[in-house]
């Protein structure tokens, strides 16, 4: 087989599932009584679902007729079209189904019952999505209700301006699907189109079809040529839709193995081959000067470069990348240029390197260091530097491939697959520093993932759903960490697992909960937004890779397809519903997130290296503030030095112990400018980045210190944050009852030109929760629900994941 431009492909979701401990048969019971359910005859559904769409269709004829827009039911209809006749095709091919039910170990267990039952629930989930079709442009046609047009987006003309995408001179959130099906021309509109999205960009493939356009190493020869025929999947992708490339990492040519029998070592699964590597970096430039001319202008690097798939390089013993012989070990480069690293961060003194480390070397050509490094190592001064260096050769890797493509296309936007578990997790030994690069790229990227209901992996912990409908945390503090970085960056989500992934997954998801997450990641700073995955081709059947064999590689992406949205049309027709909905605010989305983010959590990357908990106990204060009504941030040493300090009213150091010396004196600048600091307690910036005490304490300076009573639980810390902040808390007040003694209401209120305010309002929670709005100096209030254009009293309910839209007037 000839190596194609994206030599292989395994996406991590699987991967990782594959390192998790297997459990088979576990299935979940709401998904079986659903699709166990007595049938009719076959045709019974489908001649329903035939009846409801000849019904909607007159309905869009009137609707027409009054100049009503039916953007929204042309999608309705497009999706069931779609849906009837893939039911169609699982029913007819019964055995292909139960294969792509097997390979996923928490359906192989039932997997023929799941294929004897997917094709009438795909029917029923049809009627379902035509009935509340019929039902919104019924109220519509009859005054119950007016919904604002849908703001589509122009696929051939929106541009990437500093903070947004813009089409027709608004606002817009791209949606697509991140890998879609393979072998279908960029031009079939059964694939690409408005209600699956129709950005153009490099897919995922591994067989030799015409539609891969992803870039990776084997465009080189070993003479320094380009293979030509190769280059032509990138230069004849048609000029007319905007887009993205990514450059895939994964594999490196055997010529380049044979020259340099290092450049697999340090190898992590996305990127395979050693980033240090003189001749791989050789490589990796010339590719990237050569596509980056080849493309410049193209309107399919409107949506950037992705410079990496989810880069990563966990250094340390018993991580589950192992089992993938990830940085099993480290190349004489990788270990030379930590030598140079420790050289400057010592200042040439080997003495003072050895006194910290505890070791006798005699010069810095003679450092070594076992990689993986033990972890019972954590917190003293190699793990330290060893972790900080990893980091920091990782950054200077991606400075390199961007750096490369802006010499040829200095206008070229980029960003970066960045996990948020990178974030997220307590590990830190990873090599992602999130700050550094999300300030380096022109645009913010992630894949960013949430879970719609209970982690389907044995020993896989689901506390969040004790309290929320889904876990929206992972979604809610990476956007805010990364929007505080980089607030003025485009923030492109290129793979998003809302809908599935390795650890999660729900037949019959609930469309709340894909309307819920959708909004509050936009809400928060997401611009665009590529779904994993659409994998049908326009006759129902799977797409080439899950067709046939699978166990040339992975069976991990079959798994991927039971149980996703190519099974949902329920879930694929509300993400294009939420998008639309979505687009139609977009201006007040825009106005909503824009906001100054009074509160700063200061975050520090020299005390999340240096101990075990720094992130999951962090996340449970920015989870009790969440819920105040107003947009939390972050600080770091860079943002506090970049950005305008009147942008927030006070910075809240908690559990901060490690910092290095120029952290401490940023914050101490701060305080002498006239900032506030609250302080959790007198243990917080008592070490340097070793573990070895500092003689200073902060002093207020021109400013304000606060520095809390020992003992002070969160729940002091938080009132205290929240009287500094207090005179910038806005003016309209929410009081909501859910029945519990935890919040799980969150809102966010911007006050308009006109005087009337902008209030969003989104229930995380099981249950409904009563609502009790009102504002500062007013005695009554009139309210607007802007998605149906009805009146709402100063009382009112919302249900669990309900999404609302409001426009609230003084009186």
């Amino acid at each position: 087989m000839r190596q194609h431009l994206l030599g292989f492909t395994l996406a991590p979701l699987f991967l990782l599932t594959s390192a998790c401990s297997q459990q088979e048969g576990v299935i979940d019971s709401k998904n079986t009584e659903t699709l166990s359910a007595a049938s009719t005859s076959l045709n019974s559904y489908e001649k329903a679902a035939q009846l409801k769409i000849n019904k909607l269709k007159k309905l869009m004829a009137k609707a027409k007729r009054k100049q009503i827009d039916v953007t929204r039911e042309q999608s309705v209809v497009w999706f069931a079209e779609q849906f009837l006749k893939f039911a169609n095709w699982d029913e007819n091919n019964y055995d292909a189904v139960v294969k792509l039910f097997s390979y996923e170990r928490y359906y192989k267990d039932k997997k023929e019952q799941l294929a004897k039952d997917l094709p009438d629930f795909e029917r029923k989930k049809v009627i379902q999505i035509l009935d509340k079709g019929i039902d919104d442009l019924s109220k519509e046609l009859a005054g119950e209700i007016k919904r604002r047009p849908v703001n589509k987006v122009d696929w051939q003309n929106t541009k990437a301006q500093d903070n947004m995408f813009v089409s027709n001179g608004k606002p817009i959130f791209l949606y697509d699907y991140f890998s879609k099906t393979v072998g279908q021309p960029l031009t079939n509109k059964d694939i690409y189109n408005d209600h699956l999205g129709a950005l153009y960009h490099g897919g995922e493939d591994l067989y030799p079809v015409d539609h891969d356009r992803a870039i990776n190493s084997f465009l080189v020869r070993e003479d320094g040529t380009f293979d030509e025929e190769l280059m032509k999947e990138l230069t004849r992708i048609p000029d007319t839709n905007i887009g993205f490339l990514v450059y895939w990492l994964m594999g490196i040519p055997q010529w380049v193995e044979e020259r340099e029998p290092e450049v697999r070592k340090g190898r992590s699964l996305f990127t395979g081959f050693d980033i240090d590597n003189p001749l791989a970096r050789e490589v990796w430039g010339k590719i990237i000067r050569k596509t980056g001319e080849l493309t410049k202008g193209k309107k399919v690097t409107e949506v950037g470069f992705v410079l990496a798939n989810e880069p990563h390089w966990y250094a340390e013993k018993g991580h589950w990348t192992q089992n993938f012989q990830e940085m099993t070990s480290i190349s004489s480069y990788t270990l030379n240029k930590f030598r140079n690293w420790l050289r400057t961060k010592y200042q040439g003194n080997i003495t003072k390197l050895n006194e910290n480390w505890d070791t006798n070397f005699k010069n810095f050509k003679s450092v070594a260091i076992e990689i993986p490094i033990d972890p019972a190592l954590k917190g003293l001064p190699i793990w330290y530097d060893w972790t900080r260096y990893n980091m920091d050769r990782s950054t200077d890797w991606f400075t390199y491939v961007q750096n490369e493509l802006h010499s040829v296309n200095e206008d070229a936007d980029t960003h970066i697959k960045i996990m948020p578990r990178m974030f997220m997790e307590d590990s830190r030994s990873g090599g992602i520093d999130t700050e550094a690069l999300a300030e380096l790229t022109t645009m913010v990227g992630h894949d960013a993932k949430s879970f719609g209901s209970e982690n389907i992996r044995p020993g896989k912990s689901s506390k969040w759903i004790e309290k929320y409908a889904y876990n929206w945390g992972i979604v809610a503090m990476f956007h805010d960490f990364m929007e505080s970085v980089a607030p003025n960056k485009i923030n492109v989500n290129s793979e998003s697992h809302f809908l599935s992934s390795g650890q999660w997954r729900d037949l019959d998801t609930r469309t709340s909960y894909v309307r819920s997450v959708y909004w509050l990641a936009t809400l928060l700073g997401m611009d665009a937004n590529m779904g994993w995955f659409w994998a049908r081709d326009p006759d129902g059947s799977p797409e080439d890779r899950l067709e046939g064999d699978l166990d040339f590689f992975d069976p991990g992406l079959g798994g991927a397809f039971a149980g996703s949205n190519n099974m949902q049309p329920h879930v694929t027709n509300e993400v294009t519903q939420v998008m639309f909905d979505l687009n139609s605010f977009s201006e007040e989305i825009v106005e909503l997130r824009e906001q100054r983010r009074p509160l700063r959590l200061f975050y520090s990357e020299t005390t999340a290296i240096n101990i075990d908990d720094y992130m999951s106990k962090g996340y449970a204060l920015y989870e009790d503030l969440f819920f105040e009504g107003f947009p939390l941030g972050f600080a770091t040493k860079n943002i506090i030095e970049k950005q305008d300090n009147s942008n927030w009213d006070a910075i809240l150091v908690y559990r901060n112990k490690f910092v290095t010396d120029d952290e401490f004196k940023t914050l101490q600048g701060y305080l002498n400018n006239g900032g506030t600091v609250i302080l959790d307690s007198e243990q917080s910036l008592s070490l340097n980045e070793y573990g070895q005490p500092r003689k200073v304490k902060l002093a207020p300076g021109k400013g304000k210190l606060i520095v809390m009573p020992k003992g002070s639980d969160t729940k002091a810390i938080k009132k205290m944050a929240l009287e500094q902040v207090s005179d910038s808390l806005p003016d309209v007040s929410i009081t909501a009852d859910n029945g519990e003694d935890f919040k799980t209401v969150t809102w966010r209120t911007v006050k308009q030109k006109n005087g009337k305010y902008l209030v969003n309002i989104l229930n995380l929670g099981h249950g409904n929760a009563d609502i009790e709005l009102s504002i500062k100096g007013s005695k009554n209030v009139n309210i607007k629900n802007l998605m149906t254009s009805n009146k709402l009293k100063s009382t009112f309910d919302i249900p669990s994941e309900g999404v609302l839209l409001l426009e609230v007037t003084p009186n």
